[in-house]
């Protein structure tokens, strides 16, 4: 079964405060949507560590699931401020993300500790929330090559359980402009191939994602990943809806 799949992060945009009132806003609104409430759109949000259990708690009579935006390569230890995939579960995270750009390019995470988080997430029982992507614009043929060799390398050793891969282009984070549509169709259409072996995994596009682009991409992504656009809950609803119709 195809997912049709929001999701949204945070980064550290928000203080505690104004994440908490987020929260409450979406929690309210995707209560009352049907095809969130139905399951045939799947939301998920990635607040910071600090707010995970706020947002746990706003989204507890909801099926919005809540996820961290980093986790530790290790399950347990002394690992000084590292926050454990386990831990993340134990209140009530459901999802991790895992080797976004920003990591890679500033706390210079390599594929290795990507794969070690990845495995220790999926012993967790948490969801990876793999972020996947070439650095430079490039042909999209190459772009599938080089994103698919990422993939591979995050999954190296790693147990059962399905993922979600977000492709986010390196280039396209922060840009005025998605990357174009058959770009993605095509590297999202070798990602799908390469987690052929993963039952339930999905695949979602970041990246200056906003409304319109679920549309114009019909079934060639399960979803959007969503950043600064939805920080503003209206105009996330209006992808939601936009999920919904073409679910």
């Amino acid at each position: 079964m195809t997912r049709r799949i929001v999701g949204i992060s945070l980064k550290m945009y928000f203080g505690h405060a104004r994440a908490t009132e987020w929260f409450a806003q979406v929690a309210s609104r995707v209560a009352a949507h049907d095809a969130v409430a139905s399951g045939s759109v799947e939301v998920f949000v990635t607040p910071t560590f600090l707010q995970v259990p706020a947002a746990v708690a706003a989204f507890r009579d909801t099926p919005v699931r809540v996820g961290g935006q980093d986790v530790a390569a290790e399950a347990e230890g002394a690992f000084t401020g590292e926050v454990s995939a386990y831990e993340l579960a134990e209140v009530g995270a459901r999802l991790a993300e895992i080797g976004h750009a920003e990591r890679r390019r500033l706390f210079a995470e390599t594929d290795e500790v990507v794969a070690r988080k990845t495995a220790v997430s999926l012993g967790a029982g948490l969801e990876p929330l793999l972020c996947i992507g070439e650095t430079e614009r490039q042909d999209p043929e190459d772009a599938a090559r080089a994103s698919v060799a990422q993939l591979r390398a995050a999954l190296a050793g790693a147990p059962e359980g399905s993922v979600i891969v977000a492709y986010e282009p390196v280039w396209a984070i922060g840009a005025p402009e998605p990357a174009g549509e058959e770009h993605v169709r095509i590297v999202a259409g070798a990602l799908r191939e390469a987690l052929a072996g993963r039952p339930g995994s999905a695949v979602i596009y970041g990246g200056a994602a906003g409304p319109g682009l679920l549309t114009r991409l019909g079934g060639a992504v399960d979803g959007v990943f969503l950043g600064r656009f939805a920080h503003d809950p209206d105009a996330l609803m209006t992808v939601i809806d936009e999920a919904g119709a073409s679910a």
